[in-house]
């Protein structure tokens, strides 16, 4: 074997377990392996989880906070900022910004990436082709999907219709969309579904972030969804304007999302610091509502969206850190609801990306994270170290083991 892990834990109350990792792959899974390893782990009941996946993320736009600050820290003042930032942008700054983010997320445990890449005819295909190019670079790492991204609307922006075909001609993996800065929504809605079409990739919006429902076009996308026959292959970021619905018009819409098996990203970091901004008492969470969503079925995702910009002035690259934010916020902490956080941002994402062999089973891909807990349940409130990451059967990230400290005689 390649990689032998000794006695971690895969499951609270169930029995420790050795597992073996031979070319890329996981080899066994056995309560005792007798077997010899290239190296030998010992896990020692630590836990040990699928790689962690940050399914929506804007490599390309992070660490510019000190540049141009987000000062009222609107939606629309962030959109205003970056606009006015992104011609500036070469592409040395955002190869060395789009990397240093890279590599914090892959020290944080990140085995997959969705990313969302920008270009519109003022900044052409700068930062896009820089990503494109730091997806072949880091393969064996990090697994990243590329996503064609038109920030600035397709239709009232003249020239980027003609550039997401070019993207995609380009290698981009989805076809995104932002119905909420375009006009007219549905004719962006129908373009990125045409797109998806013609080149048979999934689809992934930025979608319905608003504090309130006015406007709202989640039920046009679900429609949509299935009369193309795209179930299971729709993404949506963001879709705050749910959490304004009461439970008779909220429910409906859930049930349809369920029906077109559309996945959701919840971006709380993101969405915590620009919701509710008007609000001057009883303030919104201005948060898509997660276990109403999940509770009726719906693939619930949570995700790090941006790093240290005008849409979220801070962040260490820890999606992790990001699913602990969304437990109080989005009352996670439950008996019931706390084991429902750590599939949040590994194998539901992992099904939201359609991404193939992933989860610690035999025959699968061998993309692993030790964590220095005991506790799979307390995975996430206990904020481990990640003591150890394995990507495609090798060792990428290595931690020291905590200080420990003893008191007393």
């Amino acid at each position: 074997m390649d990689i032998l892990f000794k006695q971690v834990r895969l499951k609270d109350g169930d029995s420790l377990k050795d597992v073996a990792i031979k070319d890329g792959k996981i080899e066994a899974i056995e309560n005792e392996l007798n077997v010899e390893a290239s190296r030998v782990i010992e896990g020692r009941g630590k836990v040990l989880i699928p790689g962690l996946v940050e399914s929506h993320i804007h490599l390309d736009k992070a660490l510019i906070a000190d540049r141009l600050p987000n000062k009222s820290g609107t939606l629309q003042e962030a959109l205003k900022v970056t606009a006015e930032l992104k011609p500036t942008f070469s592409k040395e700054d955002i190869l060395d910004r789009a990397e240093r983010t890279l590599q914090m997320l892959i020290k944080h445990g990140t085995t997959h990436i969705r990313t969302h890449s920008e270009f519109d005819p003022s900044q052409g295909f700068t930062g896009f082709e820089t990503v494109m190019g730091l997806k072949e670079k880091y393969k064996g790492i990090v697994d990243i999907q590329v996503v064609a991204f038109p920030q600035e609307g397709i239709l009232k922006a003249p020239g980027t219709e003609k550039m997401m075909y070019e993207a995609m001609d380009m290698g981009a993996d989805v076809v995104g969309g932002i119905p909420y800065n375009d006009t007219p929504w549905d004719k962006h809605i129908d373009l990125v579904f045409e797109i998806a079409k013609k080149y048979d990739k999934p689809v992934d919006f930025h979608q319905d972030f608003k504090d309130g429902p006015e406007g709202m076009n989640i039920e046009y996308v679900c429609e949509k969804t299935i009369n193309e026959g795209y179930q299971g292959r729709v993404s949506v970021g963001h879709l705050t304007a749910l959490g304004a619905l009461p439970k008779d018009r909220l429910q409906p819409i859930i049930e349809k999302m369920a029906e077109a098996q559309i996945s959701v990203m919840s971006l709380p970091a993101t969405d915590l610091h620009l919701g509710g901004r008007h609000d001057e008492y009883n303030v919104r969470r201005a948060l898509t509502p997660i276990r109403a969503l999940r509770d009726g079925g719906v693939n619930m995702c949570i995700a790090t969206n941006n790093i240290r910009n005008a849409f979220t002035p801070y962040g260490t690259g820890d999606v992790m850190l990001t699913a602990m934010l969304a437990i109080p916020a989005a009352h996670l902490g439950g008996a019931d609801d706390l084991p429902t956080v750590l599939p949040m941002i590994t194998t539901n994402p992992a099904k939201a990306l359609q991404i193939s062999g992933y989860g610690i089973a035999v025959g699968n891909n061998a993309d692993v994270v030790l964590l220095e807990t005991e506790s799979v349940t307390n995975a996430i409130i206990d904020m481990p170290a990640k003591l150890f990451v394995v990507k495609s059967g090798k060792v990428t990230v290595e931690t020291k083991k905590s200080v420990q400290f003893s008191f007393g005689n």
